[in-house]
């Protein structure tokens, strides 16, 4: 887009501490971004009529004191009284997750936690201010669960003779040195894990946590709009190239440090295929 994003960053109430409102300064004008701050103690009334006037495209609410509730709140409030109800408002700092769900009603339009990555909140801002940006849309489904296991032979006998369920089929993976057995549950499925070598990245997580659940795979639309978008948001990532996995699906990896050491994997199945 030709002008730059202006965005009002405000520290509203009693709150005394404003460094992490300063490193979201300068992260957002590190992307571009036009940052106009308030400073320290702002009333809701002020930080609308300031947001009027800077004429910004966004507003940034930080809050550490545990007000979030009243005053996130209040600042949408002021806006909608002042014609200014399309100015968009987020906020962050120490938000429980329990409070998110209410503030989301009240027309916050997203909080990001003191985890989230200052990509990800700068490209979030450019998703909203600009029409022409059309968003990754979520992960359609689970796509199956991944269970590491030394035999499939002798691992899926629980799940055909104990659970009731089917084997859909085997299949080798070469390139990944292991053998799935594909095993259909209801809209997903139990993809069991047999490596084929010494090599294979299964026998190594078996000869280092032994037989159990490996990752989960979440199927996607694009996953190469989606793996740009984790890259430019700061997501580690194990593959940032697609790759070919089982059933000529499209599959990378994310890294487990990105999702409190849990792997995901994201895949994507041809046209027309049954995923």
């Amino acid at each position: 887009m030709g002008k730059k994003i202006r965005v009002l960053v405000a520290k509203p109430g009693l709150d005394g501490h404003d460094r992490g409102a300063l490193v979201i300064s300068q992260a957002l004008r590190d992307h571009g971004m036009e940052v106009i701050y308030t400073g320290l103690r702002q009333s809701p009334l002020q930080i609308a009529q300031a947001a009027i006037q800077e004429d910004v495209d966004v507003v940034g609410l930080s809050s550490l004191s545990g007000a979030h509730r009243t005053l996130f709140p209040k600042v949408v409030e002021e806006l909608e009284k002042r014609g200014a109800g399309d100015i968009p408002v987020v906020g962050g700092g120490v938000i429980p997750s329990v409070d998110i769900p209410y503030l989301l009603e009240k027309g916050v339009k997203r909080i990001f936690t003191s985890g989230s990555s200052t990509d990800l909140l700068a490209n979030y801002i450019k998703e909203l201010v600009d029409p022409q940006t059309t968003p990754v849309t979520a992960p359609k489904k689970i796509a199956h669960i991944g269970i590491a296991v030394e035999s499939i032979e002798q691992a899926s006998t629980f799940y055909l003779d104990s659970l009731g369920l089917q084997l859909e089929g085997v299949e080798e993976v070469q390139s990944e040195g292991v053998k799935v057995a594909f095993i259909k549950i209801g809209e997903t499925r139990f993809e069991l894990l047999e490596p084929l070598n010494e090599e294979s990245p299964i026998r190594k997580f078996l000869d280092k946590k032994g037989e159990g659940l490996h990752h989960i795979a979440l199927e996607v639309d694009d996953i190469h709009a989606r793996l740009e978008q984790l890259k430019a948001n700061g997501v580690a990532l194990i593959n940032e190239e697609a790759k070919l996995g089982a059933h000529n699906s499209q599959i990378a990896f994310i890294h487990p440090n990105a999702a409190s050491k849990v792997l995901y994997e994201l895949c994507q199945y041809p046209e027309g295929s049954e995923a």
